[in-house]
């Protein structure tokens, strides 16, 4: 093989097909997100994020007994081992969120049976995604309440996935028109093909690692402000405009900011260029409704509206999911600090996913670089 060239590079392996999957795909000429040959919005209109799941984790929608025992089995794998909660105790006061979670995570691993942990089998590997994914929102909640000295909370069995993650993080059980629109967050965050958290549980997933450790190294990639993060930081643009003369100044705030060249959170996308995020689209129509549920959310729709008109006018962007979530899961009542975990928590069953198909049939990952450093130096 001969050493590359500069010309051969493609920064960010932008448009660079790394795998082959039947997991997803983002199809720009049918507009649709193509999940397992579903299209994820339609199944986001029609059955709840568990179904999703489990069509992610086993290869196939369940059927109505189906769908009930896998919803059981999450409810009933959802307890924290005595161990790690213990851990997440022990997290120093302000920790951030991910990085609790994160560690979390990968805690989870010594509690795993070490044969099972050992094993990469589909079998094996959806066992323990089933595990992970039913555990992780009490992992996310129990390390935040943690370390914002709040007492823990529990959530009914009976109550669904959503419901259950919702009465974690609020204390009480939450009403049906909140539980509805979680869930369709939930589902909207399940898979997106190849960003950039999944394609790290794939590097690490392609060198024989086990799913924790993916799963680790996609937590560590979903911190970051250009991947996960961006939903925190839409919502908290949305609070500063309606600080700063809320929405008289807002389409003044975005033109100053493009101006002075920043990006704007939450708009434009690596792959959906020529038309809006379709999961943007959908949960928008959940904004009206939404933002009746505090008093500030109808300003804050109507600020919403306005950036987005003005940076399509001024960018020609539209907004990506994380827009919308953002203001979403600010309206539900969610802390904000929670945002990018439960878009990890969410995600989880499509990393999954990716895990159990890179150990069938992936590679390991090793590219090549084009030096640009010096040549010839002598000690």
């Amino acid at each position: 093989m001969s050493t590359p060239s500069a010309e051969q590079v493609r920064p960010g392996l932008e448009g660079v097909p790394a795998a082959v999957t039947s997991i997803s795909l983002l199809d720009e000429e049918a507009e649709q997100i193509v999940v397992r040959g579903y299209d994820l919005i339609e199944l986001a209109q029609r059955v709840h994020y568990p179904d999703v799941a489990h069509l992610l984790i086993h290869g196939r929608l369940p059927d109505a007994a189906g769908s009930q025992a896998f919803a059981a089995r999450l409810a009933e794998l959802a307890a924290l081992p005595d161990g790690v909660t213990a851990l997440l105790e022990r997290f120093p006061s302000g920790m951030v969120a991910m990085d609790a979670l994160r560690t979390g995570v990968s805690a989870l691993a010594g509690w795993e049976d070490p044969e099972l942990l050992d094993d990469r089998s589909p079998e094996a590997n959806r066992h323990k995604a089933e595990r992970l994914l039913a555990r992780a929102p009490a992992v996310t909640v129990g390390g935040w309440r943690a370390t914002r000295g709040l007492p823990q909370t529990t959530a009914s069995p009976q109550g669904s996935f959503a419901a259950r993650f919702l009465e974690l993080i609020w204390g009480r059980e939450p009403d049906p028109d909140a539980e509805d629109a979680f869930d369709r967050i939930l589902t909207c965050y399940a898979e997106h093909e190849m960003p950039n958290s999944t394609f790290a549980a794939r590097v690490v997933a392609s060198s024989w690692c086990d799913l924790y450790g993916a799963a680790t190294a996609a937590a560590a990639s979903l911190k970051g402000s250009l991947h996960g993060g961006a939903n925190e930081a839409a919502i908290k643009l949305l609070l500063g405009i309606a600080a700063d003369g809320g929405e008289g100044r807002a389409a003044e705030h975005i033109r100053e900011r493009l101006a002075r060249k920043e990006r704007i959170m939450g708009f434009g996308h690596r792959v959906y260029r020529r038309r809006p995020d379709p999961r943007a689209e959908l949960l928008g129509k959940d904004l009206p409704a939404l933002s009746e549920r505090r008093p500030d959310g109808p300003q804050l729709l109507r600020i919403a509206e306005i950036v987005t008109d003005v940076m399509r006018e001024e960018t020609g962007l539209h907004p990506n999911t994380d827009f919308p979530i953002g203001l979403a899961l600010y309206l539900l009542d969610v802390p904000i600090e929670l945002d990018t975990p439960i878009f990890y928590c969410a995600r989880l069953a499509g990393i999954a996913a990716h895990v159990i198909e890179e150990h069938e049939r992936g590679r390991l990952y090793r590219p090549r670089v084009v030096y640009d450093g010096p040549r010839g130096l002598h000690a």
